[in-house]
């Protein structure tokens, strides 16, 4: 069971608030700059109002740090025992924090995209209220189908470790940050370890919150399998993913558009498990075509 109701939401903006909204969820541990300035400038010019948010335990958005400690591989043991466990939320619950916010911004229907984690609960959103959900971008993401194939090990290794205290060693916790960044980066382009720099060190000035992060880890783990819950979207969906995405691979973006009614894939080739600034014209770009055309299926 879960232990606490939807909660206000940091946000920010860009555009004009009488143009359609979108509201932008990051994945794991995100912040809601993860969006690049870039990326919301462009879609905003194009005629649209960004809210780009802070998922709960994440950012500038309140955080759950009066929760029990997790021990997550005990955790897992119990729900493969099919035992009921007491967890601080689900992904369900970070949905219901949007469409709280919807409601707090007197915004009755919006686009929805999220990245990771965050395009999760983007489809959460569209199922649990379609009628609110305008066109919907999952963007490397996934169902939670427990038959796809699993994440690279590595990956995933890099991802449960525990790394340096910035408050202590700086240096190592940028250095093993800069290396996950750059396991899961693009092939499609160099990589940029300036501009990854700068978001990890702005990330470290909002806000520090590992236990956060692991709360997050394990909203996913205890949401799981979202397929059935699918079949209510009936927004205008796009799902994009990248070729060589080694912690969501292919196969799971093309899961979410076969479980979505005329759901449209869309793989870029050498994209990873990021969206490095060389690729966000290109991704705004496909995402401006999407809700253009969501436009004549809402009229």
């Amino acid at each position: 069971m879960t232990l606490n109701a939807s909660i206000t939401l940091y946000y920010d903006s860009f555009g004009q608030p009488e143009n359609p909204a979108i509201v932008l969820i990051p994945g794991l541990g995100g912040h809601n700059i993860s969006w690049s300035e870039e990326f919301c400038l462009r879609l905003a010019e194009a005629g649209y109002f960004l809210i780009r948010i802070d998922n709960r335990d994440s950012g500038l958005s309140p955080h759950f740090d009066d929760s029990p400690a997790i021990n997550i591989p005990e955790l897992v043991e119990h729900l493969q025992r099919g035992e009921q466990v007491s967890i601080p939320y689900s992904l369900f619950d970070m949905a219901d924090d949007v469409l709280a916010l919807l409601n707090q911004l007197s915004i009755e229907k919006a686009h929805i995209i999220g990245r990771s984690m965050g395009g999760i609960i983007a489809q959460i959103v569209a199922a649990k209220a379609p009628h609110r959900v305008l066109s919907l971008c999952p963007i490397m993401s996934s169902t939670g189908n427990p038959t796809l194939p699993q994440p690279e090990s590595d990956v995933m290794q890099m991802l449960m470790t525990s790394g340096a205290n910035p408050k202590e060693n700086l240096q190592s916790y940028l250095n093993a940050q800069l290396s996950f960044y750059r396991r899961i980066s693009s092939t499609a382009c160099p990589f940029d370890e300036a501009y990854y720099r700068d978001y990890i060190l702005q990330a470290l000035a909002r806000a520090y919150s590992p236990e956060g992060t692991k709360r997050q880890l394990v909203a996913v783990v205890v949401t799981g399998d979202i397929r059935s819950h699918l079949t209510a979207i009936t927004a205008p969906t796009l799902v994009i993913h990248g070729s060589v995405d080694p912690l969501f691979p292919p196969a799971a973006g093309q899961d979410i558009a076969d479980n979505i009614a005329n759901a449209s894939f869309d793989l870029i080739e050498g994209m990873g498990h990021e969206t490095p600034p060389q690729l966000v014209p290109i991704i705004a770009d496909k995402i401006i075509t999407h809700l253009k055309n969501s436009y004549s299926v809402n009229l």
